[in-house]
């Protein structure tokens, strides 16, 4: 006071102090701290148009607060980016060999902030982002000093995981853009999918132009999509989109929530779709997104709840905020300056304490840069963004809000705490169809059963053939003693009927599928098929073969080799059945051992069903078979089509013999000839019919009937006719005698002789005749004695 010398000079200076203290101009003598920022003003990303303007709000605030850097004046030198990395090289190099020295560096997209925050470790400098959400900026050995407002592009792939298991999603499909953020996000997605059995069954990647990725997508049946890029590129892909018919009720889009709300209204002259087709492609997609604007009403550091904080910075861009590109971000950017300005006053103590100072700062000092980087690692406090804490690799720390496209503005549908793994859900989520769709077209599995009315009507036949059988069985056991059904060696007959009887009844398991049994009790069905038709086959056949084996044995020999063959016993007959039915049984055996048989199913094409069906059908038949099934039936049919050869060789050989040992040997042959022929045609034909399961099982069926029926009848019905036409059933005076043994060899042969002598004489006799009737003259006396 002394010093101006009166009271009223005093008061004068008392008077400019206090107008100097109130003014909202930097006080005098206040130390400038420089920001080195780069905000995208346009590009990818062009964030820099909000966030900006938010950022210099923060920055007012906090130069005009005495509590926060009270001797210091925080100023922003920043450039525009474009997002871009090679601008970003240039505009680093500006900035870091450009006075004056930047205390901290704040870039913005994700691309620029991985260059800057490679570099600024040769520099000391602490760099802290307001945009970048690449999970690679999480790696701390290569990004030491980097810290971000913006949380990790990762955070959101909890939250999608939680969505797909929620709607019961297990397969999903990606495209993306070809850049560091979005490549690393997918590997984190593709990570954690696999933990919860979620698959991702179509990764599509594009540089610049999306049409081949979209295109790919449509043709592989990708319905759940998670789309990463950025804004421009996502205008790009949905016009392919809205082109390839890839929307829907039955598809679903994840895309990211940072784009500006009207993001597929904007004029771009990039693509060729209208604001109406874009509208309608994009509608009902699913955005997950960091939240960014703290939705309670809650005064943080800088004293302005979130509400306050849109409407200074609406005012601020004009009104126009739709069009604002990153005016989402912008609160990111607001509480970057403060978490900034915050170290930056935590600092001021403990440089003092050891002699240094702020703006001693230079490229060169790591103590200064140590002291601000524990001061932001340590940072906690509300701002307008909700809680601002960084985790252990500089990441912040949010929850995830989720919305969805309805009626052409998002709709707010829930949140996700990821560190509680807390779902919160409004339940007001809306879809084009009745609900969430399905993550790939349903294939519903329906088989293929045989026509009933075709079982029905063919097991009728069967049935009416079994009876049958039990007549003509019944017949030829009860008149087993007349001497007529004793030369046909009615024991072999028997096991004909038999085994015509047991093929019949392998129709019956031949129809039965799935729609007449469990599905467990199937392989004891294909069994019986197997067995009652091979060992049907067995007897009826084998028993026929014996016959014909025999006559061609005995009689198409040499004469002195049929006195050795004269006396056959029969139980040599049964021995030979015996020995084609062992072998049957053996081989059956061995194969259901080694082999069993087990239900396979044959898959046909998917068919596409009547009406607007987001399914396809997919026909099934249920087959019996085993592993090596083709070798089986290859042993089974070879040993089986080498007796029907040797079968009909026989008949055709034996067809001219006349013996009354056998005496329906002829109608063995016939009978041979139409089994062979059948099992010949049929074996073949059914499986190349497989796949089609009424006409095999008419064919193989119709063919068992026939050929049993056929059988039957000619062995059985002439000696039906024969007894009621002729009488010659049993009488009590008539010998009983064995199988086999009942005519004598020599008296045949005898009969044979005289039937030979007989036939000479009336040929003579013929002769003779004709001589009378042209009256020769060496003629007429013998005329005279046979009185011609």
């Amino acid at each position: 006071l002394h010093q101006f010398g009166s009271r009223r000079s005093v008061a004068t200076h008392a008077f400019v102090l206090t107008l100097l203290l109130s003014c909202p101009c930097p006080a005098l003598g206040k130390k400038k701290l420089y920001i080195g920022a780069l905000f995208p003003m346009s590009g990818g990303w062009p964030g820099g148009q909000a966030c900006l303007p938010s950022a210099q709000m923060a920055l007012d605030l906090v130069n005009k607060r005495t509590d926060i850097l009270p001797d210091y004046e925080l100023e922003l030198i920043y450039h525009d980016s474009k997002c871009d990395p090679g601008e970003a090289t240039k505009l680093l190099y500006d900035l870091l060999y450009t006075e004056p020295i930047k205390i901290v560096l704040m870039p913005g997209c994700s691309s620029v902030s991985t260059l800057v925050a490679e570099a600024a470790r040769m520099w000391n400098l602490i760099v802290l982002s307001y945009g970048s959400s690449s999970p690679a900026l999480s790696n701390r050995q290569r990004f030491p000093t980097f810290f971000r407002t913006h949380p990790s592009a990762t955070l959101h792939n909890p939250t999608r995981v939680q969505l797909f298991q929620k709607w019961n999603w297990t397969k999903i499909a990606t495209i993306q853009q070809t850049t560091e953020v979005f490549t690393s996000t997918l590997d984190d997605l593709e990570q954690r999918v696999k933990e919860a059995n979620i698959e991702i069954s179509v990764r599509q990647s594009f540089l610049t132009d999306p049409a081949v990725a979209v295109k790919n997508l449509k043709r592989q049946d990708a319905r759940i999509i998670v789309g990463l890029f950025y804004e421009t590129e996502a205008r790009k892909v949905f016009c392919e989109v809205y082109k390839e018919k890839l929307y829907g009720k039955k598809y679903v889009w994840f895309l990211i929530g940072w784009y500006a709300d009207n993001w597929f209204k904007i004029n771009d002259t990039s693509i060729n779709c209208t604001v109406e087709q874009m509208t309608e492609a994009v509608e009902g997609h699913v955005t997950t997104e960091i939240v960014m604007l703290n939705p309670e009403t809650v005064r943080g550091a800088s004293n302005l709840t979130s509400q306050e904080f849109v409407i200074q910075l609406t005012s601020k861009l004009g009104g126009r905020t739709q069009e604002t590109g990153g005016f989402q971000e912008a609160p990111l950017a607001y509480d970057a300056v403060w978490a900034l300005a915050l170290a930056l006053n935590k600092t001021v103590e403990p440089l003092k304490a050891k002699g240094r100072r702020l703006e001693d700062f230079n490229y060169n000092n790591k103590d200064i840069t140590a002291e601000i980087y524990r001061a932001l690692n340590t940072s906690s406090f509300e701002g307008v963004s909700g809680h601002v804490v960084f985790d252990a690799q500089g990441s912040r720390m949010a929850w995830t809000l989720i919305e969805q496209l309805q009626g052409g503005s998002y709709k707010k549908i829930g949140y996700y705490d990821m560190t509680k793994g807390n779902l919160s859900w409004y339940g007001n989520d809306k879809w084009i169809g009745p609900g969430p769709p399905a993550d790939q077209t349903r294939v519903t599995r329906k088989f293929r059963f045989l026509s009933q009315k075709l079982f029905v009507s063919v097991s009728f036949f069967a049935g009416l053939g079994i009876l049958l059988g039990i007549v003509c069985l019944t017949f030829n056991i009860y008149n087993s003693n007349v001497r007529y059904i004793q030369n046909s060696q009615p024991y072999l007959n028997n096991m004909t009927a038999v085994g015509c009887m047991m093929a019949l009844a392998a129709v019956f398991p031949l129809g039965i599928d799935g729609q007449h049994v469990h599905r467990s009790q199937f392989p004891v069905v294909c069994q019986f098929r197997l067995w009652l038709l091979g060992l049907g086959f067995s007897l009826a056949y084998g028993s026929m073969f014996t016959k014909i084996w025999w006559v061609h044995t005995v009689f198409t020999k040499k004469d002195e080799k049929k006195d050795k063959r004269k006396h056959l016993e029969p139980w040599k007959l049964y021995a030979t059945v015996g020995v084609l039915l062992a072998i049957d049984v053996l081989s059956l055996m061995i194969w259901q051992i080694v082999d069993p048989l087990h239900i396979t199913e044959e898959k046909f094409t998917r068919e596409v069903p009547k009406g607007d069906v987001d399914e396809l059908i997919e026909p099934l038949l249920e087959h019996c078979s085993s592993t090596k099934m083709n070798t089986w039936l290859g042993v089974v049919y070879g040993y089986k089509g080498l007796l029907l050869l040797l079968g009909i060789f026989l008949a055709y050989e034996t067809k001219s013999v006349s013996t009354e040992k056998i005496n329906d040997h002829r109608a063995v042959g016939m009978a041979i000839y139409n089994v062979a022929v059948l099992c010949m045609i049929t074996a073949p034909v059914t499986m190349i019919l497989s796949s089609k399961q009424d006409a095999s099982f008419a064919f193989a069926s119709l063919a068992i009937v026939f050929s049993v029926y056929i059988t039957l009848v000619v062995l059985f019905v002439p000696k039906m006719r024969r007894l009621i036409t002729r009488g010659e059933w049993q009488s009590d005076q008539q010998e009983t005698m064995k199988t086999g043994s009942s005519t004598n060899n020599n008296d045949e042969e005898k009969s044979r002789q005289l039937e030979r002598e007989n036939k000479e004489l009336q040929k003579i006799i013929q002769e003779v005749r004709c001589l009378c009737g042209l009256h020769h003259s060496f003629a007429l006396p013998l005329c005279g004695i046979l009185n011609l």
